[in-house]
Order: structure tokens, then C-alpha cells, then sequence
């Protein structure tokens, strides 16, 4: 159901000295939950998923720089994509202990150091109690999908406590043992609700540098199918990627199949194009942008990728 205990596992395989902390472990780790029928969700929610985990193993001191870290790092990863969020400080619930392990020191200095970390920045935050999970508070990235439901993504956890109940320790500047404080962190969350999130969220219209095809070469007659491949390898060279559409069909059927598949680009290529050396480009949803050489398309697409 987790990847802590493997990470601490490795953590703990050897001593470890305070010169060596932070040190930083991740992974995409396959996990599972045993969800009921009535749970299961689409990609939402499923019983076995991918997460983007990484387990961060500190001293206190250095406890709040890789916090703010973290936070960065997920607030790209949800700017990148277009995701507008609420930030969640998920605490334990004070009336119903019996659910969480770990000491109530370990509690209360874990909460502190997120709501003081978080205190340093500009973030909007909720605070909901009971939202913990069993072993630590976090800050969770709470997202609405095009229906306008919430759903938890990317997650930032503060533990004391598998440190503890696993007994890692360093060596610390005063040669005696310490135990390392964990923050877990997971920019994406469950990698598959990512997805259906974002497919609803852009209407399967991705960003340009996410979308799968980037363009479609598109010959109006199957004389020029061997033309559109040198211009296929022209942009492969240049890391733009897409297919040819070879299929014999009229130029406006593959324009028509093309907008439905919501790909980025057409290029037509006509005869008279291929004498000229050029390209007559269409962009998904607004139609005809122009005739530019392959070179000057390749720019383009890079510009529009910035």
C-alpha cells in the first residue's frame, strides 16, 4: 500500500553520518489498495497505481529548506500543466487518537513544521482535521476536474514517526546517535489519477509538449508519401514529434479526422509545396496559419513550447 518502508529499509542498511543528510530517495513505485467495487473510480480511483514517490531523510535544522523545496517543486509540476489548486495542512483529528501511531511530541512538531513552512510563503491554505494520514500531517494539492469535484493530488508529508518505529539514526557533529525526521513527497500523486484529471481538465486538448503528436503530415496524394517522410525525419532530428497520415483519403477528410484526434499541427503537403520546400500549416481549431519551411516551422514549434 506504501513505499516508505522499502526506502527506509535502504536508509537503514548502513550507518549513516549527519554529512551525508539530506539524502534523497525516488521512485515511480507500483502500489495497492484494497478499494471496494463501489470505491473504484475510472483511473480515479483503482486498486493498483503509480506513484512518483520520494522519501527525504534530514536533520530538523535542514527540515524546513526541504520543505520549501518540495513546495516549489510541486507548484511547477501543478503550473506546468495548467492546474489551479487548494492547498490543504490535512491534520489528525484530536478526538479520535486510536488512529494514528507515534507520540504526541512527534505529532506536534511534525504539524508545527508544516504550518511554519508554509507560514513562509504566499500559499493559500485549509486547515482539515482528521485528514491526516496514520503516520504524519501533510499538506495535500487538492484539484477540481471539469465536472468541478475534488480530488487530492500531489502530496507533501512531514514524519517523525517510521523513523522511529524503523530506528534509523545518524551519526550526528557530536559523534551520538539522532534520528533523521522523513518527508515524503509525491508532486503527481497516483500518476493514473493525474492523467484522467488532466484529460477531463483539457478536454483532451494537452499542452503542446505533453500532447502525444505534435503534428500530422498530411500529403494530399500518395505520390508525395515519400516526400512527408523526409520531412517526418527532418523534425524526429529535431526532437518534434508526429505521423504521416498515408491513408488514401481526401485532404479534407484527413484535415476533418485530424481536428477530432485534437493534434496540434497539420502540415499539407501539395505539389506545389514540395517545390518550393515548404509546408502549408494548420493549427487545431483555428484553421490555415501559413506557409513556412520545414526549418522555420521546427523554430516555431519550439517557441510555442516555451
Amino acid at each position: 500500500p506504501m513505499n516508505c518502508p522499502h526506502h527506509c529499509e535502504i536508509y537503514g542498511n548502513r550507518p549513516r553520518s549527519y554529512k551525508e543528510l539530506p539524502i534523497r530517495y525516488a521512485e515511480f513505485g507500483t502500489v495497492y489498495r484494497y478499494e471496494q467495487s463501489g470505491e473504484l473510480h475510472g483511473l480515479s480511483r483503482v486498486r493498483g497505481f503509480t506513484q512518483d514517490d520520494a522519501h527525504i531523510f534530514c536533520t530538523s535544522d535542514q527540515l524546513k529548506d526541504e520543505f520549501l523545496n518540495v513546495l516549489d517543486l510541486t507548484k511547477v509540476v501543478m503550473d506546468k500543466v495548467g492546474f489551479t489548486f487548494t492547498a490543504q495542512i490535512s491534520l489528525r483529528d484530536p478526538d479520535k487518537p486510536e488512529k494514528y501511531i507515534g507520540s504526541d511530541e512527534n505529532w506536534e512538531a511534525a504539524e508545527k513544521a508544516i504550518i511554519d513552512a508554509v507560514g513562509e510563503t504566499d500559499l493559500e491554505t485549509v486547515t482539515e482535521l482528521g485528514e491526516a494520514a496514520f503516520y504524519g500531517p501533510k499538506l495535500d494539492f487538492m484539484i477540481k476536474d471539469a465536472l468541478g469535484r475534488q480530488w487530492q493530488l500531489g502530496t507533501i508529508q512531514v514524519d517523525y514517526n517510521l523513523p522511529d518505529r524503523f530506528g534509523l539514526e545518524y551519526i550526528g557533529a557530536d559523534n551520538a546517535p539522532h534520528r533523521p525526521v522523513m518527508i515524503l513527497r509525491a508532486p503527481f500523486g497516483s500518476m493514473e489519477r493525474f492523467i484522467s484529471i488532466l484529460i477531463e481538465h483539457t478536454a483532451g486538448k494537452f499542452p503542446l509538449w505533453l500532447t502525444p503528436d505534435q503534428y500530422a503530415i498530411l500529403p494530399i496524394n500518395d505520390d508525395l508519401v515519400e516526400h512527408a517522410r523526409g520531412i517526418e525525419t527532418q523534425l524526429a532530428s529535431q526532437d518534434i514529434r508526429g505521423f504521416i497520415d498515408d491513408r488514401t483519403e481526401s485532404i479534407g477528410r484527413k484535415i476533418r479526422d485530424t481536428e477530432l484526434k485534437k493534434v496540434p499541427f497539420m502540415l499539407i503537403v501539395g505539389n506545389k509545396e514540395a517545390e518550393s520546400g515548404k509546408v502549408s500549416v494548420r493549427k487545431q481549431g483555428e484553421g490555415d496559419i501559413g506557409s513556412m519551411t520545414v526549418d522555420e516551422f521546427a523554430a516555431f514549434m519550439k517557441e510555442q513550447m516555451v
